[in-house]
């Protein structure tokens, strides 16, 4: 059994300690760390965890921390600042597999890097394939590259999936929790605070993503991301809610039976699969007691109360950089509604509004892609409540 060499990006959101988790249950002779790289907000964790996994190489997105992570490392362990130095870091003949879980549309650029490098790559960071979908999976054709994804829904409908023909499926059906506010009327939402969006039921996850839980513009951004990932039309990708969050999505095929995947909901399953795929590895992931988990309900989301996912795959059926907008639009006013400047209601209204407001171009083009993402960003910052 050979050792994989992982590069890990977005080493300290709530991806990164993760992956970390799972790697330190496999084993250093399993999984071997040679890259870590974070955002700007936490040298000293970074420093840490390079401390800690023997890491020779990490790379923090904001220059002006860039001094501060150096007087924290070992000797012997390199630091560097910025995407284009990252970016190039990423075709060392030294990494195997890149498991990006950098949040956001930043992580777009590593992502298209990491496949012109023919390296494999787990993906949780929906947004690539959101913002240039088209791009990413003509890229990975070519390389000949099996994205394998992270997320636990996309992870799920991978492991269905795996061995079957596409053509008996009928749809995909992502589940989704329902997050904190799943019961809430609209005059309830209307009043929902930051801190109370960021209480999500199940999952621990960062500010952004627990906010697009609440929302449900988390699952809208799934539904486009398996559009790509599955090659299925929106039209057969279905979402239902799930609050207990065992199953992790299922697949109905064309008569009709349905094949779920199911774990205690902890996001070190779909990441220690996508570290040790296609083999299974035994350690210290929590096992189902089906006596104890209870009831399982699922239900249909109201588009009346959370239109996010009818609005994606309005930008599905629209094409083009639609998509990319979507997310754009969505990621300021998650920042405005932090901020206190929107209400948590109006973020659905701010994100139609500049979808409306958007002259799409072409989807093949990379630059055309970050200029649709840059203008609908300004867009949204205009936009009055």
């Amino acid at each position: 059994m050979s050792t994989l060499r992982l590069a890990l990006l977005g080493s300290t959101g709530s991806i990164g300690k993760s992956t970390l988790r799972a790697v330190r249950a496999l084993g250093h002779d399993r999984v071997r760390v040679q890259l870590l790289s974070a955002g700007g907000n936490t040298p000293e964790l970074l420093a840490e965890q390079a401390k800690e996994f023997g890491v020779k190489e990490v790379y923090i997105s904001d220059a002006s921390k860039l001094d501060t992570l150096k007087s924290l490392l070992p000797d012997g362990t390199k630091a560097y600042a910025g995407m284009d130095a990252l970016c190039a870091a990423l075709h060392s003949d030294e990494i195997d597999l890149v498991l990006c879980g950098i949040s956001g549309s930043p992580g777009l650029l590593p992502v298209i890097e990491t496949l012109k490098a023919g390296k494999r790559l787990a993906l949780a960071t929906k947004e690539a394939l959101v913002m240039a979908g088209a791009i990413v999976t003509k890229l990975a054709y070519e390389k000949n590259i099996m994205i394998f994804p992270v997320d636990s829904e996309h992870n799920a409908i991978f492991q269905c999936l795996e061995g079957r023909s596409p053509d008996d499926v009928r749809d995909l059906i992502l589940t989704a929790s329902g997050g904190p506010f799943r019961n809430y009327s609209y005059e309830q939402l209307c009043n929902v605070t930051w801190e109370a969006a960021l209480k999500h039921p199940t999952w621990s996850m960062g500010p952004k993503i627990s906010v697009d839980s609440a929302s449900l513009m988390n699952k809208a951004l799934e539904v486009i991301e398996a559009k790509w990932l599955f090659n299925m039309p929106g039209e057969r990708i279905q979402v239902q809610i799930h609050p207990q969050s065992i199953v992790h999505s299922m697949i109905r095929f064309t008569d009709g039976s349905v094949l779920a995947q199911m774990s205690s909901p902890d996001m070190r399953f779909p990441i220690q699969y996508a570290l040790t795929w296609p083999e299974r590895m035994k350690t210290d992931l929590p096992e189902l007691d089906f006596s104890k988990i209870g009831p399982l309900t699922f239900e249909t989301p109201d588009p009346a109360r959370f239109p996010a996912i009818e609005m994606a795959k309005e930008a599905l059926t629209v094409g083009k950089t639609m998509p990319a907008v979507l997310n754009a639009a969505n990621e300021v006013a998650v920042a405005r509604f932090a901020k206190g400047e929107i209400r948590f209601v109006d973020i659905w209204s701010l994100v139609r509004q500049v979808m409306e407001a958007h002259s799409c171009l072409d989807d093949s083009d990379l630059d055309a892609i970050l200029e649709a993402d840059r203008w609908a960003r300004v867009k949204a910052n205009e936009m009055k409540f």
